[in-house]
Order: C-alpha cells, then structure tokens, then sequence
C-alpha cells in the first residue's frame, strides 16, 4: 500500500482574485509562509519517503517548509505543475466568470481546453500518470508528499475515486490543505480530503500482517473493511 499526500501550496498575494497558472516569481506571502509552517508542524509525525513538487515557487517554497529538518530533500516534477491556462493566466476571476469557457469549466470540464493552454483531461492525465510513476518508484511501503495545485489535486482525487473528470468542482482543496491516497492493488482509498487541521495517527502505516493468497488482499486495507471499518482510537 502506497500512501500520497496531496498538499497545496500556501496563500499568495494573487490567490484567490487572480489566476496565476504558471505566471513566474509568484511567492507565498506571510498568511502562506505561515501556513506551510503549519502544515510541516502537523506532518512531522509521519516519516516520509519523498517530497515531490511542482516546480513553482509557491509549492516550492511549501515543499521546503515540511522538508525542513527531514533526511529527504524537495524533488520537482513538471506533470504536478498548473494547469497551462494560457491566455488566461493573470487575469482577474471576475473577469473571466464572463467568458463562455467559464461555464464548461465549472459544467463540462473534461471538454474545457484553455486557449493557448491546455486540456483539463491532458492535466488529470498526467498528474495521474506522476502518481502512478511515483508509486512504482518509492514501492508499496512508502509514504510520500506532493506539494501541488487546487486543480491539479481534484483531478487526482477524482481518477482516485473513479468519477469523471465532470465531477470534480465538486472537490474541494484549499490552500495548505492536506489530501490524502492510499492506492493499494485493487485500487485507490480517499483517506483524507481538504484537511486543514487535526492529528495525522491514523496515516502511518499498518503494521505487517499475512495476506490473504486467494484473493490478493490484506487484512489490514487493501479493500474495504465490512461495515465501514473501526476507524481510530
């Protein structure tokens, strides 16, 4: 079983009334610096095997702030990188809430292509894809992070949790948010979604126990426990 956490970036100065996308030099400022402390605070708990990050400053410098004091160091991978909204980027949200586009956004995402940007289905593809390198890479033991975007982690938990590409406005990730993956054999478990606060306990790891041969399960989570299972203590 491997276990992915999906952390935002901080706050910006442009979060929220802008759409930075890949625009360069976009920092996090002292809300965002204070909110990567936070979250490498709560983390600290859980050994991880990898930090991953997309190679923009914002996550970056999140990324930095939970590797700090960690025997790994911040890896960058271009596929959790923005989305590539083309002539969108750095253009107020009001703004382009008049555009036609914005409705297949919002509607029918999965058909939205950004003009000079690209594809919404393309992004999902390939932080899908990162993911499942990422996995084969680090092994079934591993736990790791990656440090990403708001739309880039929806689509990752929406291939997770095998809903179209359509449904994933419905997900939520807020700046310094933690989400959290843990992808098994047979497939994908949600174990946290948007998390901005409380104790990581039930994240490590279960210990090791035998596995069931003819059915290519473990006892411990690599399918669904009967009645929802007994959740943590």
């Amino acid at each position: 079983m491997t276990t992915v956490l999906l952390v935002r970036h901080g706050l910006t100065a442009m979060t929220g009334p802008v759409l930075a996308g890949w625009t360069p030099g976009v920092h996090l400022d002292e809300r965002g610096r204070e909110q990567a402390r936070a979250v490498a605070e709560r983390l600290a708990p859980l050994e991880l095997d990898a930090i991953v990050s997309s190679p923009l400053e914002r996550c970056r410098e999140t990324a930095a702030a939970i590797a700090q004091g960690r025997p790994v160091s911040v890896q960058t991978d271009d596929r959790f990188g923005e989305c590539g909204y083309g002539d969108w980027t750095g253009r107020p949200l009001k703004e382009l809430a008049e555009e036609p586009l914005w409705r297949v956004v919002q509607a029918h995402p999965s058909a939205a292509v950004f003009p000079g940007g690209e594809a919404l289905a393309e992004v999902q593809n390939r932080a899908v894809r990162a993911v499942r390198d990422w996995n084969e890479r680090l092994g079934e033991k591993a736990t790791y992070l990656v440090c990403s975007h708001g739309d880039v982690i929806k689509a990752i938990v929406a291939d997770a949790l095998g809903v179209h590409l359509d449904q994933f406005q419905r997900i939520t990730a807020d700046p310094a948010s933690v989400t959290v993956i843990r992808y098994t054999p047979l497939r994908p478990f949600l174990l946290r979604a948007n998390d901005v606060g409380g104790g990581v306990a039930n994240l490590v790891p279960p210990p090791e126990v035998s596995e069931d041969r003819d059915g290519g399960e473990t006892i411990t989570g690599s399918d669904a426990a009967v009645g929802g299972g007994p959740g943590t203590t």
